[in-house]
Order: C-alpha cells, then sequence, then structure tokens
C-alpha cells in the first residue's frame, strides 16, 4: 500500500459544506444589520444589540460543528487538518495579546491571511472563529461582541481562501526560475491588498455591531433607531471616521508590512506542512513485488 499526496487543499468544499458556509454568513449578516431593517418602535426597545450575543452564539457555535461536520462528509478534512487547525488556531490565541490595544498592531490577522490562503476557505473560516474565541478564553475578552467578532475574523480568512490562485502545493520545477519568483512576489502582492482592504473591512463591520449599541454620542453620528437605511449610513461613515480609522490603519499597515517582509517563508512553511500532512492523500493498493 502506497500514499501518494496531492497538492491540495486539507478542507475541499463540496456542496453541504458551501451550504453551511453560506448559513452560518446568512446568519452574521442578519446578526449584524438587522437594527437597520426593522422599524423605530422595534429598534428601540432592542437598541441594545449587546443582548443579542447570547443567542448568537448560541447559534453560531453549531453551525460552525456543522461547517466542520458538513466538510467531513463531503471528504474534505481528516484527524491531521484538525490537528492542523487545533495548531494554528493556538498560535493565532497567543499572537492576539502582542497587539491588544496597542494602534490596532494585531500580528493575528497576518497567520489567519495565509492561513486561509493555503488550506482554502472552508478552513479559513473555522480556524478565524476558534482562534477568536481561544483568544477570548486566553485572555479573558470574552463578552457579548465575541460572536461577532468570531463571525467577521471568519469572513476575512474564509477571503484570503476566496483569492484567485490559491494552491496547497509548491511551483512546479519549471516554474521555480524567474516565472517562479515572479508568481511569488504577484502572490504576495495580492495578499498585502486584500489584507489591508480586508483589515477596514473586518474594522467596519465591528464598528457595525458598536455602533447601535452606543448611546450618548453627537446626533450626527449616532445610530437613529427607525430613520431610513441611507440616513443611517450616513452617519456610520461619520462614526467609523471619527473612532476607528486610526486603529484600522495601523491593523492594515501591520498586515501589509508582515505579508511583504516575511510572507513568503510562512507561506512555505504552511505549504511544505500540507504537503508532509498528504491531506487527501489518494491510496493505492498494489500486489506484492515479484522475485
Amino acid at each position: 500500500m502506497t500514499a501518494r499526496p496531492m497538492a491540495a487543499r486539507p478542507i475541499r468544499l463540496g456542496p453541504r459544506s458551501v451550504a453551511a458556509l453560506l448559513l452560518v454568513s446568512l446568519t452574521g449578516v442578519f446578526a449584524f444589520g438587522w437594527p437597520l431593517l426593522v422599524d423605530a418602535e422595534v429598534a428601540r426597545a432592542h437598541a441594545s444589540h449587546a443582548q443579542d450575543a447570547p443567542w448568537l452564539l448560541a447559534l453560531l457555535l453549531p453551525l460552525l460543528i456543522g461547517v466542520v461536520v458538513a466538510t467531513l462528509s463531503d471528504g474534505g478534512v481528516d484527524a491531521k487538518a484538525v490537528a492542523m487547525l487545533g495548531v494554528l488556531a493556538a498560535v493565532g490565541a497567543a499572537l492576539r495579546p502582542l497587539g491588544a490595544g496597542t494602534a490596532g498592531l494585531e500580528p493575528m490577522f497576518f497567520l489567519m491571511l495565509l492561513s486561509g490562503r493555503v488550506l482554502g476557505p472552508g478552513f479559513g473560516f473555522v480556524l478565524g472563529a476558534v482562534t477568536i474565541f481561544a483568544s477570548a478564553l486566553l485572555t479573558g475578552g470574552v463578552g457579548p461582541w465575541m460572536p461577532f467578532q468570531m463571525l467577521a475574523m471568519g469572513w476575512f480568512s474564509m477571503g484570503a481562501g476566496l483569492l484567485p490562485g490559491a494552491t496547497g502545493g509548491t511551483p512546479a520545477r519549471a516554474e521555480r526560475g524567474t516565472r517562479g519568483r515572479l508568481r511569488e512576489r504577484g502572490e504576495l502582492l495580492m495578499l498585502a491588498v486584500y489584507g489591508a482592504v480586508a483589515a477596514f473591512a473586518y474594522g467596519t463591520v465591528m464598528n457595525l455591531y458598536g455602533w447601535v449599541t452606543l448611546q450618548g454620542i453627537g446626533s450626527g453620528i449616532a445610530f437613529q433607531p427607525g430613520e431610513p437605511v441611507h440616513e443611517n449610513l450616513v452617519r456610520f461613515a461619520a462614526y467609523c471616521l471619527a473612532t476607528s480609522m486610526g486603529w484600522d490603519a495601523g491593523r492594515a499597515a501591520l498586515t501589509v508590512v508582515l505579508t511583504l517582509t516575511i510572507g513568503s517563508t510562512v507561506l512555505k512553511a504552511l505549504r511544505r506542512a500540507t504537503r508532509r500532512a498528504a491531506f487527501e492523500a489518494q491510496v493505492t493498493f498494489e500486489g506484492p513485488e515479484r522475485p
């Protein structure tokens, strides 16, 4: 019996996996945006978005398990992939406190970006959410914001896995010359651009959660329950510019710098680990050798 490893993602998106990811993503979109869509009376009665958190967490955890179960049934994950998920989540959870409270400098985003790129969107989503959960337990950061952070980080990592040209292997020998170097630089530049944009997007999504919970801020940027969506979106844009632009810029800048400086080394290490783990290896049976 011999195993032939393939340069493939450890979590392959089959029909069940896609359906599970769509379900959890639609749930997240509704959880973030429902205050903008209901009438004034309902919005005022539930203006404290924080009370959604226990219900969202209770729904999110089974949905995350559903994503893993769906990928298992699609044949896209095995025990080695689960082990790698645990290792990367532990590393990400350990990295998060290094930048907590320091102008948005969060190195965890860099690891989530490259892991999602190499290991695929399904793995990336679960990894992002699990890392936030683990880091919250590690740092005592459990609060009503945690399930929203889990969703936002899952989307961040999943997006990296959906970028074009993703592969779990290494370039062929014919591409290891000038062509291979150009391809590698192009990939790093694409990841840096995505990391910068997605870092701002993460901050914006989390601002939407915090914005509807704050009371007593200036009327020009405060959430007004029941007001037309376009008017509230203008206030929300002003709120983001006034409160979090510097923090998001720091997060984006660090992600770009790390990607362009050490991103190549980390990508190679992740791809080497994936290749040696032989995810989705094809097993063939051969007869005994003849004397």
